[in-house]
């Protein structure tokens, strides 16, 4: 399967739509400010599914992150861009998604000079079928695991340099914001 090089829209300091540019173009030393989302997707029980990223990702290749992240295309709602991604990431479907982090905004520089600058509200969701397995596309991610909370919260406190940076400001800003439980 092969990635498809959508646009990504960039937006000023306010997350107002100032243009466009190919998400390909876009990552680089000096990466222009640009909408994203994070997804934290639970099952059943109560488990969150966290993914590591495949080895082949322009950033952060091969670091446990949150279940789904992405960009919404130019006019696309960031809703409809959760459904969209997670289907093409994961061959899941969402439900009860709500925004919890609406604010959430990071700068984060990756070990190849490569500067991630995003305003990446973050989103809160159920699978619809706690019995379906992720089926993951292998050029997005590599592995996959269902967790119980409190043990996502000590591996990241315990090795946050395994995660992504925005994975544990977002689950650290999660717990406060849901009162999630450890």
């Amino acid at each position: 399967m092969t990635v498809i090089d959508d646009p990504v829209v960039l937006v000023d300091l306010h997350g107002e739509p100032i243009g466009q540019e190919l998400k390909s173009a876009v990552h680089h030393t000096e990466t222009p400010l640009h909408l994203a989302f994070s997804l934290y997707l639970f099952n059943g029980a109560g488990q969150l599914l966290l993914t590591r990223r495949a080895l082949g990702k322009l950033t952060w290749p091969g670091v446990w992150t949150n279940s789904c992240c992405g960009h919404p295309r130019p006019g696309e709602e960031l809703s409809e861009a959760v459904h969209r991604r997670l289907e093409t990431e994961l061959g899941l479907q969402v439900t009860d998604l709500t925004c919890e982090l609406p604010d959430f905004a990071y700068t984060a520089l990756d070990a190849s000079g490569i500067r991630e600058n995003e305003i990446c509200p973050v989103f809160v969701g159920r699978t619809v079928n706690p019995n379906v397995a992720p089926a993951p596309n292998p050029e997005e991610v590599m592995s996959w695991a269902w967790v119980d909370w409190s043990d996502v919260l000590a591996a990241m406190s315990a090795t946050p340099f395994a995660f992504s940076p925005w994975a544990v400001t977002q689950v650290r800003q999660l717990t406060r914001a849901r009162s999630i439980r450890a």
